[in-house]
């Protein structure tokens, strides 16, 4: 979900918006309206759970062990390695 789902919760919430109070249209005993309060409440939902995701998608990320191997030439031929472990 994260930054993607983030996205549709705010494009979700703003079509709910226009449609609760900017739409004032009614089809066979049902209102633009309520659809726009129904998305608006999805959107926030969905929202708030993409927001804690992406929270502790990113939090766990920092903690994980970096392993560096690298291998450096120079001009004479001479080669070193360096190994490094980050935590």
């Amino acid at each position: 979900m994260g930054l993607a789902g983030m996205v549709f919760s705010i494009i979700s919430i703003t079509l709910g918006a226009i449609l609760c109070w900017a739409v004032t249209a009614q089809s066979h005993g049902f209102r633009l309206s309520t659809l726009g309060v129904i998305l608006m409440v999805v959107g926030a939902v969905s929202l708030i759970i993409s927001t804690v995701i992406f929270a502790t998608c990113r939090q766990a990320a920092v903690g994980r062990n970096r392993i560096f191997d690298r291998r450096a030439t120079d001009t004479l031929g001479r080669t070193t390695s360096l190994h490094e472990e980050l935590s």
